[in-house]
């Protein structure tokens, strides 16, 4: 099996919103024909582009006094692929400074969304033709994951939460991703135990993790006062059960999960 020494440099982000019956989650279903997590229920995400991490673009970034260009790349990434994969544009009117409304994003996505998937523009193209500035303070870190070295495709991958912009609808791209939804941590983790979602480790945990909050403002406080510790599982294979084990500090309040199904290149930490 191949490993990858370096690991891909990727960014998730959670949107959250308090529904009626509590804090809910925005996630989407991968593509099942996507040879890495497909059918997946997943958060927006993907691998960092080398026009995410440039001084031009962070130009157009709100929030990035205290950031290197590297940071700043992490988060202008999770922006882009919220913004392609699930519809939500977190990005502020530069005149005004004011979150774009719902009628601006629908507009900005169907001139730009598919361009900037195919790779055909960028987010500071986007951001500098539309007067934008792009909501990187609007992204608090909340975990650090590493795909185990055993993969064949490998994720070093930050995941950060964000409040979704009032009035954003958000939607699938039905490219890389087929459906969407917002859910529920604990009844997103029920359904995963029902076998009703295609939930992988990585996502589980941080559901799990989520769960500890009733409502965004309470996410958002203890993402903010919490270090956030890497985690990189080791893996163990013994009678076709995998168990990943991690580390106890990293606050999800467990060590290790065994699985019974499934290989364990099916981790994915982009999600």
């Amino acid at each position: 099996m191949i490993q990858l020494s370096h690991p891909i440099k990727s960014t998730t982000v959670i949107l959250l919103r308090d529904g009626t019956d509590g804090m809910e989650v925005f996630m989407v279903t991968r593509n099942a024909g996507i040879d890495f997590a497909g059918g997946a229920l997943v958060y927006p995400g993907g691998k960092t582009n080398p026009e995410d991490l440039t001084p031009e673009t962070a130009a157009y970034c709100d929030g990035n006094d205290d950031l290197d260009i590297s940071e700043i790349g992490s988060r202008v990434c999770g922006i882009r692929e919220t913004f392609e994969e699930a519809g939500f544009l977190l990005a502020r009117e530069r005149n005004t400074g004011m979150l774009i409304n719902r009628e601006r994003c629908l507009s900005i996505g169907a001139a730009y969304r598919d361009p900037i998937r195919r790779g055909k523009a960028s987010m500071k193209d986007l951001a500098s033709n539309e007067h934008l500035t792009l909501a990187c303070d609007l992204l608090v870190p909340f975990a650090h994951w590493i795909t185990p070295s055993i993969s064949p495709k490998r994720y070093d991958t930050w995941f950060y939460l964000a409040k979704a912009p009032e009035g954003q609808l958000g939607s699938h791209d039905n490219s890389e991703t087929v459906a969407s939804l917002w859910i529920n941590p604990d009844q997103a983790l029920a359904g995963a135990e029902n076998k009703i979602y295609n939930i992988v480790f990585a996502t589980r945990m941080n559901l799990r993790k989520l769960g500890k909050s009733d409502n965004v403002k309470l996410a958002m406080n203890l993402a903010q006062a919490n270090k956030v510790i890497t985690v990189e599982p080791e893996v163990i294979n013994e009678n076709n059960n995998i168990t990943f084990r991690i580390p106890q500090e990293a606050g999800y309040d467990m060590e290790q999960e065994t699985e019974t199904v499934g290989p364990a290149v099916a981790f994915y930490a982009s999600g």
